[in-house]
């Protein structure tokens, strides 16, 4: 029997050769964690037992990936997404679990007897089947920019639902396995003790929490305070098993509660290593419970559990975003990055094996074909753009209206500046070119972003940079420089590509977040390369220079108040949907276009008679007839204007109230 340091040494090592293999791969580490999982297992080279000491790891794993998604709960971000997340989200999981209960049903009346699943194990089952990978899409959907676009959002929405939704399934399946006469007894009474677990630890765990937290933070100890987080975690963890419920429901309430603190980024941050850890660890358990021996001598289950699952799956979603009001190209984006099995299937599944709810030899086969649809889902989502384009005709008509709608704005424009990305550096170089009156053009994937600044007057359209017909229709063969305004190399490096296939002799400044990917930035043809952490650390250089009286003082002066001089115009950005504003945040300045209806309260007034100033509100510009307006205190309002405003979250929305009525 191996000892706990030799498991311990195994799982570490091989753990580090799978994630540099697939890391090499450009693939998601979780795929290298589970199959080290499949290669060291009991049904592969047999070096670790599925013993009691590796089931500890994978209960480790689950729990902080449990405490994890309770440390993100954020009411704010669920409200501003209450339609995606508790419409579509909703709808996606409940359709799923009712259609795997239909199929149970019919296979009980159709199929052989190894096929026929009782309707507790097709519950379970249609939970499992209704997870995605919040892992591998969202790693995916950032590194192509896409986490902003309308399929992200609607992704992400899903996404949020189904790691809510797991919590009430971990409650219920166990309770529907009890398969007596009293089932519905059972279930109640499992949920009643869940309630008044979850009610006793939140009603009390709330009160003493920030105290706790408070006074392990005075001792000023780092050690003290990851210490505190593991017996928390632990702690409550402990409690829920006590009370007959999981271990991960008691780890997600300690993460909801945490996140109620002022604390919770400090813990993500001294979480998150020990938490990936552990969580690659538990993907090894689960590859180790594929038998890849039943799998070959069924694949061809295997591979009808692949593809009836995924096809379905991807046009379930599909229908249902198209249903909620998204465009075929957006629904079908979506259906195909959620279309694969998810890290917490394996959760559910795992239960199903623990309940023995289900033949275990189709547990394995289920097992293979979730990995499978894992491995497969970066290719899916990858090839998502021609895969639409070849099942929607409308996506043609609906790119081709993107890119005249670009083409449009920026025709006319000779030696202009073309900005890739307009977050808050781009509408800061935007606020210098203005200035400067240098004409420019920003693409940019937030809709809510574009469409706030277009009201504003800034010269922005929908699209993505890294696309060679989006640079075209922004003029990139007409332009004097083209700015690469976030730190993303992979999109960087598509943009340098098409520059230098489309205008070589086109002049790149591209922004990238250290000096690791400068040379490769410059080798693909990148004029400038801007690290925003040296950048930094220059900025600090000058500031000492000038404290220790050396002889350039004088210029790093002039260079300081200049900046000090333009610094007060960047403060405020036009918010989009991907800036979650949530309670800490309603002091955070920002921008806000407000256009004066019919019936506008404000209407003939002056704008000294609107004392908007008592608000703590800064009107920054003015456009009437669609034209930049110069404003005073004597100017007289009138319907159409759209007044560009600054201040706090709280003091615009008073402002809006006294303009509009």
């Amino acid at each position: 029997m191996q000892s706990a340091l030799e498991i311990t040494l195994l799982f570490l090592g091989a753990s580090v050769a799978g994630v540099v293999l697939f890391r090499s791969l450009r693939l998601p580490p979780m795929l290298g964690y589970l199959l080290v999982g499949v290669v060291i297992g009991p049904y592969g080279l047999a070096w670790a037992e599925n013993n009691s000491a590796t089931q500890g790891f994978a209960a480790f794993g689950v729990v902080f990936l449990m405490f994890s998604i309770g440390l993100e709960f954020s009411l704010p971000k669920l409200k501003a997404m209450r339609k995606t997340v508790f419409g579509l989200g909703l709808a996606q999981v409940f359709v799923t679990i009712l259609s795997c209960l239909l199929v149970a049903w019919l296979s009980a009346r159709v199929l052989p007897a190894f096929w026929h699943i009782s309707w507790q194990a097709a519950f379970a089952l249609g939970g499992a089947f209704s997870m995605s990978s919040t892992a591998i899409v969202s790693k995916l959907l950032v590194e192509r920019l896409e986490i902003e676009s309308p399929h992200g959002r609607q992704s992400f929405g899903i996404l949020l639902f189904q790691d809510l939704a797991l919590v009430p399934l971990l409650i219920i399946v166990p309770a529907l396995a009890a398969k007596d006469e009293h089932l519905v007894q059972t279930l109640i009474f499992a949920v009643g003790k869940a309630t008044l677990v979850l009610v006793l630890l939140l009603f009390f765990g709330k009160k003493l929490m920030r105290k706790w937290f408070k006074l392990v933070v005075q001792l000023r100890s780092q050690e003290l305070f990851m210490l505190n987080l593991l017996l928390i975690t632990l702690g409550a963890a402990w409690i829920t098993e006590r009370f007959g419920l999981s271990l991960a429901l008691g780890a997600f309430v300690a993460g909801m509660l945490i996140s109620e603190t002022e604390y919770k980024y400090q813990v993500e941050e001294d979480i998150k290593s020990f938490r990936d850890v552990l969580l690659g660890l538990f993907f090894v358990t689960i590859g180790m419970l594929l038998n890849v021996s039943l799998v070959l001598q069924h694949w061809w289950v295997v591979l009808a559990l692949l593809v009836i699952p995924v096809t379905f799956k991807f046009g379930l979603v599909a229908v249902l975003a198209k249903l909620f009001g998204n465009s075929t190209g957006v629904a079908l984006r979506t259906g195909l990055a959620l279309a694969q099995a998810g890290e917490f299937g394996f959760v559910l599944l795992t239960q199903i094996s623990d309940l023995n709810l289900m033949n275990p030899l189709l547990t394995q086969l289920v097992l293979a074909a979730m990995v499978l649809s894992m491995l497969v889902a970066p290719f899916m989502i990858v090839h998502s753009d021609a895969i639409v384009m070849r099942l929607s005709r409308s996506e043609w008509m609906q790119q081709s209206l993107v890119l005249t709608k670009i083409a449009t704005r920026s025709m006319g424009q000779e030696k202009h500046v073309v900005i890739a990305g307009f977050g808050r550096t781009g509408q800061s170089l935007a606020t210098l070119l203005n200035e400067e009156k240098i004409p420019y053009h920003a693409l940019d994937l937030d809709p809510d972003r574009v469409q706030a600044a277009q009201a504003a007057g800034s010269n922005v359209s929908y699209g993505d940079s890294a696309r060679r017909e989006s640079l075209l229709a922004a003029g990139i063969m007409r332009a004097s420089v083209l700015v690469i305004t976030y730190a993303g190399t992979p999109s960087a490096l598509k943009i340098l590509h098409h520059v230098n296939v489309l205008n070589p002799a086109l002049p790149v400044i591209v922004r990238s977040h250290d000096d690791t990917d400068l040379e490769k930035l410059r080798h693909a043809g990148a004029t400038e390369v801007v690290p925003e952490v040296i950048e930094g650390g220059l900025m600090l250089a000058s500031h000492a220079l000038v404290l220790l009286g050396v002889p350039l003082r004088r210029v790093i002066h002039r260079v300081q108040r200049a900046r000090d001089d333009r610094y007060e115009s960047f403060r405020g950005y036009f918010h989009g949907a991907s800036d979650v504003v949530d309670d800490a945040d309603s002091n955070q300045v920002r921008l806000q276009p407000i256009q004066l209806t019919e019936r506008a309260r404000a209407n003939g007034q002056f704008l000294s008679d609107l004392n908007l100033a008592e608000f703590g509100v800064e009107i920054i510009n003015m456009r009437r007839a669609m034209q930049r307006f110069e404003f005073s205190d004597t100017t007289q309002l009138m319907a159409g204007d759209v007044l560009v405003l600054r201040g706090t979250t709280e003091a615009l929305g008073l402002t809006e109230e006294r303009l509009l009525g």
